[in-house]
């Protein structure tokens, strides 16, 4: 892939971030525990455990519950935002990926052992709707208009759109190999493709595949700069992170990244915090330089929370 060298800003725009972090969360699935670490002096302060394996986290649209999806518990696990002080369990089949609807209305939970999408009401988790779909629902996006959610399946090389207000299948489309992270952008589908080396680009009204984005192999996951100028694509074979023109998609950057990045934050000082799924660390990429620092976390860590920090277009958009 051209490499074009281009700075990416320094420091991102922060309007909810009032202060200072104070802790990072981590969420490491194959130990059932939670890291928190010290932000200033990226120190480990303890572990929380947690049931079985759990794997990401969503932002109540109020701001007062940090949930945690417990895969194998079947359990949304609802923690205290600032002290991580466990509030209360749901119990919830499979919540593997979650993410509220914009409006706030509905909480769709991809239940990838279960090969189904459920839809919730937002507040009671009242199961509103359960969709089959084959095989390996994995990452969701949403509609602006909260009405339509798209979800990768991954274990049948397809992506779907779910009408959220008949509750019906729109479209089911193919993909590359293996589809993993999902992003509606611009009237588009964005879809990385984990067991290929590029991310698929669909119609997303149609499903029709109307571009590619080449990246490196493994391309597992994607991220939008807190600006929305910059795509991310974290590539979890080749363990790289790249970045792209968010409007034209002409490659910015290829930062190498060992461990198998997956899931990252946007921090106010410009840079990005990612989970190294195969290293059992916690990197720290600084964009201008290139630089790493790592920290030792649990086995497997998945998700990646900083209260009133971006995490766009992964498990907080």
């Amino acid at each position: 892939m051209r490499r074009v060298m281009m700075l990416l800003p320094l420091l991102w725009s922060f309007a909810a971030l009032a202060e200072t972090p104070k802790t990072v969360l981590v969420v490491n699935s194959g130990e059932a525990s939670l890291s928190v670490i010290d932000y200033a002096t990226h120190s480990v302060l303890r572990k929380i455990p947690m049931l079985r394996e759990p794997h990401h986290w969503v932002m109540t649209p109020d701001g007062r519950d940090l949930i945690i999806g417990d895969t194998v518990a079947n359990e949304l696990v609802v923690l205290d935002p600032d002290t991580y002080d466990i509030r209360r369990h749901i119990t919830v089949p499979d919540p593997y990926q979650m993410l509220f609807t914009p409006d706030g209305t509905k909480f769709v939970v991809a239940g990838l052992a279960r090969k189904q999408v459920d839809v919730y009401e937002a507040g009671t988790y009242k199961l509103l709707h359960r969709f089959h779909l084959v095989s390996m629902p994995s990452h969701l996006d949403f509609t602006p208009d909260s009405s339509t959610a798209f979800v990768s399946l991954q274990g049948t090389n397809k992506a779907a759109a779910l009408d959220l207000r008949t509750m019906t299948v729109k479209w089911i489309a193919p993909t590359g190999p293996a589809p993993a992270g999902i992003m509606y952008h611009n009237g588009h589908l964005l879809v990385a493709i984990m067991g290929s080396d590029h991310v698929d680009v669909l119609d997303a009204k149609t499903g029709e595949t109307v571009g590619h984005i080449p990246a490196t192999n493994g391309a597992h996951q994607l991220f939008i700069s807190p600006d929305h100028k910059t795509l991310f694509v974290n590539s979890r074979i080749d363990s790289t992170i790249s970045t792209y023109d968010a409007n034209t998609f002409k490659p910015i950057r290829t930062y190498r990244v060992p461990g198998g990045p997956d899931d990252l934050i946007f921090t106010p000082d410009g840079k990005v915090w990612a989970t190294l799924r195969f290293v059992q660390k916690v990197g720290i990429l600084d964009l201008q330089t290139g630089a790493l620092e790592t920290i030792p976390v649990g086995r497997s860590p998945h998700g990646i929370y900083i209260k009133g920090a971006v995490n766009m277009g992964g498990d907080n958009k």
